[in-house]
C-alpha cells in the first residue's frame, strides 16, 4: 500500500530520538556529530547551526557507508549523530536510514532549523 510523505516521516520518527533545540544545543557542547542534511543553497540563504557538518540528504548514504568511495570517517557507527534540516522531515527520514545502515545512536532536531531559530538559538553563516 502506498504511503504519503507525512506517513513516512511519522514512521521514521518512531525509530529515532526526537530532540528539542535546547537538547541539541546541550549535546553539541559534549561533542556529538551534528549533520545538516539541507541543500547548500538553504544553508547560504538561511544560515546554519555552528559546528554542523553539511551532508545533503541526497548523498548521505554515500558518506555514511564505509564501502563507498565518498565515505566520511566522521560517520562512525558508534558515534552519537544528530541530524537536522529546515523543518524536521528530511532529518527524520535520514535518521531512520542511518538506523537501517547500522547506526545505533541517531537523533534528529524536531522542527529543524525553524525550531532552532524560534527558540532564540544562534545561527551562523556557512563557511563552505
Amino acid at each position: 500500500m502506498a504511503r504519503t510523505l507525512a506517513e513516512l516521516v511519522n514512521e521514521a520518527k518512531q525509530h529515532i530520538e526526537c530532540l528539542t533545540p535546547e537538547a541539541v544545543a546541550a549535546e553539541l557542547a559534549r561533542g556529538v556529530l551534528l549533520v545538516d542534511v539541507r541543500e547548500p543553497g538553504e544553508r547560504e540563504t538561511n544560515g546554519c547551526i555552528e559546528g554542523g557538518r553539511s551532508v545533503p540528504r541526497g548523498v548521505l548514504e554515500l558518506h555514511a557507508d564505509p564501502a563507498s568511495p565518498a565515505y566520511d570517517a566522521a560517520f562512525d557507527r558508534k558515534q552519537r549523530i544528530i541530524l537536522h534540516c529546515a523543518s524536521g522531515g528530511r532529518s527524520a527520514l535520514a535518521g531512520h536510514t542511518l538506523r537501517l545502515m547500522g547506526f545505533e545512536d541517531v537523533a534528529h532536531l524536531e522542527g529543524g532549523l525553524a525550531a532552532w531559530i524560534a527558540s532564540g538559538l544562534p545561527v551562523a553563516r556557512p563557511r563552505e
